[in-house]
């Protein structure tokens, strides 16, 4: 589970480069504004949502104008209402312009993956399964994005291809059986979590001798399911995964099994609607 406190070292550079592709040379409508003129802005959401990106929109002030203040009124991982507002930010006018639009694109993408992951969560409340998110996420904002996951009150798969195995049927043919690939994985990187994906039963069967860590199990039915957590009796843990919807995710929850991934997490949400207004200060 990705923390706050193991991000921030990330936020700058992903800022940086936020500011370089919407500023450029310059911005040359800000410049319209007088430059001793200040300002207070408002900004709401326009929608109920959970709330993640504060030290992204922090930091997007922050470089773009130091002297910029910043009072917020919620956190990460609070809920919100449709016209709450969320914070003010003060001083120059024309600063607080040209960090308007960063801003508030990191807060409405993370508030985004965080709203539609609160809504996933309380579908499977009240059972012991935990939803994983994974690495379908956007370009440049893995961290970002799987830190959300959890604001919402989801959990993260593996972060990348570096601190956990994840044994697919590619893998698999290329290594030369399950078995070979699992003991492998065990030899090259010991005390790594060792996954591996089944299409069946006698693949699962074959994965729990040769002692994956995780299995998951690949568009299996209900019953399957069902079976599948009986068979494994906590030798491993089980994952399902694979046309996961709203209408089935709460049954799939109940079959038993320990996690569901759903890359809908992170692909599939929709930024949250934010607003902000200036007022004029003389």
């Amino acid at each position: 589970m990705l923390t706050r406190k193991e991000i921030q070292h990330l936020i700058p550079n992903a800022v940086q480069y936020a500011l370089q592709e919407d500023i450029g040379s310059g911005d040359i409508t800000a410049q319209l504004i007088p430059a001793e003129q200040m300002a207070t802005a408002r900004i709401i959401s326009r929608q109920n949502a959970v709330i993640c990106g504060v030290d992204w929109v922090n930091e997007v002030f922050r470089q773009v104008d130091p002297e910029l203040t910043l009072e917020w009124q919620v956190d990460d991982g609070d809920s919100v209402t449709r016209d709450q507002v969320l914070f003010w930010a003060k001083g120059s006018a024309r600063n607080l312009l040209t960090a308007e639009r960063a801003a508030l694109n990191f807060l409405q993408t993370l508030s985004g993956t965080a709203t539609i992951s609160q809504y996933y969560a309380d579908k499977v409340a009240g059972t012991s399964v935990k939803l994983l998110d994974t690495r379908k996420t956007l370009p440049g904002l893995r961290f970002a994005q799987k830190y959300a996951v959890t604001c919402g009150g989801c959990y993260n798969h593996r972060i990348g291809l570096f601190d956990a195995f994840l044994i697919k049927e590619n893998h698999i043919m290329a290594c030369g059986g399950i078995h070979a690939a699992i003991a492998t994985a065990k030899k090259n990187e010991p005390g790594k979590p060792v996954e591996v994906e089944v299409e069946s039963m006698g693949e699962l069967e074959q994965a729990l001798k040769a002692g994956a860590d995780i299995i998951m199990l690949d568009n299996f039915s209900l019953d399957a399911m069902r079976e599948s957590v009986t068979l494994t009796d906590g030798k491993a843990k089980l994952e399902a995964s694979g046309g996961i919807t709203d209408e089935t995710l709460r049954s799939i929850a109940e079959t038993g099994v320990d996690f569901i991934s759903i890359g809908a997490l992170t692909k599939h949400c929709q930024a949250v609607d934010l607003s902000m207004r200036l007022i004029e200060e003389h």
